[in-house]
């Protein structure tokens, strides 16, 4: 009788042990609950990080546009600085800038070159007499005729009021001699007509050749100083006719 009642004690036990046991897995769901929550706040994470890094890459695209924006105005700014208004060519600075660039070409790749450099005869009384609007017609003038006498590669400037200089590339030293006598030929051809008075104006050229030991002080000199050699010699000539 004693053991009877040990068994129904011990299944007793063993009953309420198992009727327990769905008890202990009913928390189990807590935990679901805390990871669907740790999910989601995850994902929520993981979202506001997605919309941090749109909105630096629309901050990063806003700065590359005002970039360019500033670096095409920087540009602007440099092309008027070195820019004659009056005749759409190269200023001083910005002819002595390409002279410069090109020196550096030269002795790098031993290539040729000259520069001439022209000055304008009777452009003050031109325009004592007839105003500078007269003065500033001949100005473009010459710019057209020079234009039509070199290529595309070429660059021409206006140095000061009445002076230009032409830079060429790839030709002898006949050829730019050459090509300075064809200039001043051009020039003096042209005729204008101011308050029924027919004017001429006219040019003397010098000429430097560049070569990969020159440099633009000592270049600009050279063909300044042929350039007044030439002048001199050019009205020399014109007393004797």
């Amino acid at each position: 009788m004693r053991m009877k009642k040990k068994t129904t004690s011990a299944a007793s036990g063993a009953a309420k042990r198992r009727k327990g046991a769905p008890a202990a897995r009913k928390s189990r769901p807590g935990k679901t609950a805390a990871k669907r929550a740790g999910t989601k706040r995850a994902g929520t994470g993981a979202s506001t990080r997605g919309a941090v890094a749109s909105g630096d890459k629309s901050t990063i695209r806003s700065l590359r546009a005002q970039l360019a924006r500033a670096q095409a105005r920087i540009e602007e700014l440099q092309a008027s600085a070195e820019t004659d208004f009056l005749l759409d060519i190269l200023n001083r600075r910005g002819f002595e800038r390409e002279l410069a660039r090109s020196l550096s070409f030269i002795k790098r790749y031993q290539a040729s070159g000259a520069l001439i450099l022209l000055d304008v005869d009777r452009l003050k009384p031109i325009n004592d007499a007839f105003g500078h609007a007269a003065g500033d017609e001949v100005l473009k003038a010459i710019v057209a005729a020079i234009s039509d006498q070199v290529r595309a590669s070429d660059v021409i400037g206006r140095l000061g009021g009445d002076e230009f200089a032409v830079l060429l590339w790839n030709l002898s030293e006949t050829d730019a001699r050459a090509k300075a006598a064809a200039l001043e030929e051009a020039i003096d051809r042209l005729t204008f007509m101011f308050r029924n008075s027919q004017v001429t104006a006219g040019a003397s050229a010098g000429v430097a050749i560049l070569t990969a030991h020159s440099d633009i002080d000592r270049v600009l000199d050279e063909a300044d100083r042929a350039m007044y050699v030439r002048k001199a010699q050019r009205r020399h000539e014109s007393r004797e006719l």
